[in-house]
């Protein structure tokens, strides 16, 4: 008979990731509230980032103390991490409040602070880790090795690198893990090499708050005014999809997979981050030998991810693959800055309201369409309702027929997204025996957590009955919790009151939660090397310094110029607003190392309103310039 429990109960830990060769791998989720956070995490992300109430590089997606900490709390659960991004410039009056901020976000639970300042290096905060931020231009070994011995801990790379720049960069810093996007939008620029915002409109791309002038049309000029490009998006780039290459970005070095989109909105962040863990999880079962994921759980969806389903300007691999002048970047045909959504047919026929489509996939009334008119105007409506292959429009609009029709708001399957459409589940194995007046219940978790709950009894009668697949159906009751029971070991031969075996879970499955918070550890910031020497002597306002702290270190390290950025003072002459490894003249098929293609003058000139630049292609770098006109 069991007594009147006096319990008694045990936790230990042990470690499931073993020393090895094998390298953690990271999907890396962006996230404008705690919200988006958390459905992320469920979906698969094995790290989420997200903007602090101040000084994160997207001003709109800020975020309060207590919505980090939630996340966080949420996310070590899993093993998963939380990223704060602190990644903007910041000024000398500033200092004290950004140290405050480090301090609270700290005490919140997160993990790591993604960074562009180098000052922050020097201010006085908790010994949390640091990330250098995309924002510090990252494209050299050089510059890669100089954060390494500054002590951050996570490199993240320009989005213009290719395979072998990567694995260039991973050959000079094998022990950093280097960080790479994979999804979303390109900036045209270098990040943090752009500040035709600030000049035009005083909104620094440094600070958060970039006007996105990129994304207008333009007009290209010869160096008499002459027309010979109009009303273009010339400077605004496709979204960026390496989905195709996870593993060879893998074999070349990266180590976290990062998608762009702190912007984005629910159902975006659960589609792409979906995607991305089914490509991740393929390439990691395959060599298990080389790959471990970063986290714990089993995500589980209610829906097929398909990134073409998500907001998208159509998609290119930017300079990831090896690029000729023949090919481009693929980015010249771009002719709006909106989603361009899936391409699902063409048009038959039209007559009044109603359009006849040739298509395979299935419309729903609500979804939205879209096409480019014959004027190139882009051109978006709605479908009120389907009759048969018909569609009925609210209003009369103009189609031709062949005209290309794409879907930009699928109704049905946003449906899906906008409910509950992902489970995470971290699979525990169980063992209960009796022995010395104690029912005992092993718990242990494929985080690397063990704990053993007991209660005081005399043995239990012994049953008639198999009891094993009761007693295992009872201690499998993990409804309202994370945990998915996986094996389980039982006392079938003895008799126990459900009562009691749903007691004895309860309190394990409690120790259990508290085993992870206590094991979980969070990684400390790395020190800086004193007799590391940086990257140039010569520092420029592309370089960013804007704060005392900032200048002090590049002069502890060797810089003998260190030029303020821009924006604390506007350098003399004609300054570069635009920095960009993009080409103007390669995308128009006029670069002047293919022969045969098409000539354009020597001097270029860009125009979008009132605005004039000039155009300065540097082809020995392969690389372009764009200064205001004077």
């Amino acid at each position: 008979m069991l007594k009147n429990p006096k319990m008694k109960c045990f936790f230990s830990t042990f470690v499931m990731k073993m020393k090895t060769k094998q390298r953690e791998i990271e999907l890396l989720a962006p996230a404008r509230d705690a919200d988006i956070a958390i459905e992320a995490i469920l979906h698969g992300a094995d790290a989420v980032y997200m903007g602090p109430e101040s000084h994160g590089a997207r001003a709109a997606a800020g975020n309060s103390t207590e919505d980090i900490a939630r996340v966080a709390a949420f996310a070590h659960q899993f093993g998963a991490r939380v990223y704060a991004t602190v990644n903007t410039l910041v000024y000398d009056e500033e200092i004290q409040r950004v140290e405050n901020l480090i301090a609270d976000l700290y005490s919140a639970g997160v993990d790591a602070l993604i960074v562009q300042d180098l000052g922050i290096l020097r201010m006085n905060i908790p010994p949390i880790s640091l990330h250098a931020s995309t924002q510090c231009d990252l494209r050299t070994p050089e510059k890669a090795k100089f954060l390494e011995n500054m002590g951050f801990s996570q490199l993240v790379m320009a989005r213009e690198l290719s395979l072998k720049e990567i694995a260039d960069i991973h050959n000079t810093v094998p022990q950093t893990p280097l960080e790479a996007f994979v999804h979303g939008a390109l900036c045209v620029s270098y990040s943090g090499r752009c500040q035709v915002s600030q000049c035009l409109k005083g909104r620094s791309a440094n600070r958060g708050e970039c006007a996105q002038i990129c994304r207008l049309p333009f007009n290209l000029l010869d160096g008499d005014g002459n027309v010979l490009e109009k009303n273009k998006h010339l400077l605004s780039l496709r979204d960026y999809d390496a989905s195709g290459h996870v593993e060879e970005q893998l074999e070349a070095g990266v180590s976290s997979l990062k998608i762009e989109g702190r912007l984005k909105d629910c159902s975006y962040v659960k589609n792409v981050v979906a995607y991305y863990r089914q490509a991740l999880d393929k390439v990691i079962s395959a060599h298990p030998d080389k790959y471990v994921r970063a986290s714990y759980g089993v995500s589980e969806h209610t829906f097929e991810p398909n990134l073409l389903k998500s907001f998208n300007r159509s998609f290119t691999t930017y300079f990831l693959t090896e690029r000729n002048p023949k090919n481009g970047v693929e980015m010249a045909s771009l002719r709006t800055p909106k989603s361009l959504g899936e391409p699902i047919g063409t048009v038959l026929c039209t007559s009044g309201k109603t359009v006849r489509i040739s298509t395979t996939a299935k419309i729903s009334n609500g979804d939205g369409l879209s096409f480019f008119g014959q004027d190139g105007e882009y051109v978006g409506f709605r479908v009120n309702r389907v009759e048969g292959s018909d569609l009925i429009l609210k209003d009369v609009i103009s189609i031709q027929a062949g005209t290309p029709i794409f879907r930009t708001y699928d109704k049905a399957f946003d449906d899906l997204l906008r409910g509950q459409s992902a489970s995470r589940k971290v699979k525990i194995d169980a063992r209960m025996w009796w022995a010395n007046d104690l029912l005992n219940l092993q718990l242990s978790d494929e985080r690397g957590n063990r704990v053993v709950k007991s209660v005081s009894c005399q043995k239990p009668e012994m049953s008639k009955t198999d009891q094993g697949p009761r007693q295992t159906q009872a201690i499998g009751k993990l409804g309202g919790t994370i945990y998915r029971l996986d094996k389980a070991e039982v006392v079938g031969e003895l008799f126990i009151p459900l009562p009691v075996l749903g007691q004895l879970r309860r309190d394990a499955v409690g120790l259990l939660e508290r085993a992870q918070r206590i094991t979980f550890i969070r990684p400390l910031r790395l020190p800086e090397q004193r007799d590391a020497l940086c990257f140039s002597k010569n520092l420029t306002y592309y370089d960013n310094v804007a704060n005392h702290l900032a200048k002090e270190l590049y002069k502890d390290h060797g810089a003998e110029i260190v030029e303020p950025a821009l924006e604390c003072e506007m350098p003399e002459g004609n300054p570069t607003v635009m920095h960009t490894r993009y080409c103007i003249r390669r995308e128009l098929g006029a670069c002047k190392k293919l022969k045969g293609g098409r000539r354009l003058p020597e001097k270029l000139l860009l125009q979008t309103g009132d605005n004039v630049f000039e155009v300065h292609c540097d082809c020995g770098r392969c690389e372009m310039r764009i200064t205001l006109k004077n």
